[in-house]
């Protein structure tokens, strides 16, 4: 393990560990290097032209269509791409997932998000009640392609909500949320915006409160990368998580979860 992760700021592993276990999250600045920023941005711009047969077909412009029906995330792209799955087990993040663990990880899902001028953002949520990972809980491994702040709908964060119990979301105000689950901000507690630049990497824990709001800029995508990952010890997780990657790329299943979280429905995945 490097004493240094955080190359840029010369932060040391304690430090960013220490800060995680505080208020559940940390901003690593340069994650990335710009040329590895491009080839993420083109491999999906690809995607979303060509399409990917059985896994994502382009979309068909029609009159009145939302932005997020014109560009739909991509959901599980390792599954079928290797620069997608070299992404996902990069070497730099797994350091750094592994630190913030306390231990080896796999990695469980991959997605990529457009979100274009005029889309909606995402109610504040805990992705553990989507990935089920138990005994412990899942990582969040969160990559800005684009610059992201407020007017284009960057993360929102609610620092110390990671000790909080997954609880039960209500409904989202669906003028604003592309998702219906909304989970409410605990009292005395308030959302901080993250503002990004690409190649950032925004790690959180799987409990604490985060969303985004719309994209209210008129010209400018907030595209980012979004891997998850849960502790090499997990007994289990929800159905679409399975097979897992190990760091080395080879898979393995998990026990299913039961269940969808604490209200006992199913859901269908993590986003963002």
């Amino acid at each position: 393990m490097n004493s240094t992760l955080n190359f840029l700021t010369g932060e040391s592993a304690a430090a960013l560990k220490q800060r995680m276990d505080e208020v559940g999250f940390i901003h690593v600045k340069g994650m990335f290097s710009p040329e590895e920023v491009t080839e993420i941005r083109d491999l999906f711009e690809q995607i979303h032209r060509d399409g990917v047969p059985g896994f994502y077909e382009p979309p068909v412009p029609e009159p009145g269509q939302e932005p997020l029906t014109l560009w739909p995330r991509v959901m599980h792209p390792h599954r079928y791409n290797d620069r997608a799955k070299h992404y996902l087990t990069h070497p730099r993040v797994a350091e750094h997932v592994e630190l913030l663990m306390d231990e080896p990880a796999v990695a469980t899902q991959s997605m990529y998000y457009y979100k274009p001028p005029g889309a909606k953002g995402q109610a504040m949520h805990q992705d553990n009640f989507y990935l089920l990972v138990r005994p412990k809980t899942c990582l969040a491994a969160w990559t800005a392609i684009d610059p992201c702040d407020e007017k284009n709908g960057g993360m929102m964060v609610v620092p110390g909500s990671h000790r909080e119990a997954v609880v039960c979301p209500e409904k989202a105000n669906p003028k604003v949320s592309f998702t219906t689950e909304f989970v409410k901000i605990p009292k005395g507690s308030k959302a901080e915006l993250v503002r990004m630049e690409p190649g950032d990497t925004l790690f959180f824990n799987g409990t604490l409160i985060h969303g985004s709001g719309p994209n209210r800029s008129t010209d400018r995508f907030r595209r980012s990368f979004i891997c998850h990952y849960a502790p090499a010890s997990s007994e289990s997780i929800s159905k679409w998580f399975n097979p897992v990657v190990r760091m080395d790329g080879s898979e393995l299943n998990l026990t299913e979860s039961s269940g969808g979280g604490p209200c006992g429905s199913e859901w269908g995945g993590a986003v963002h």
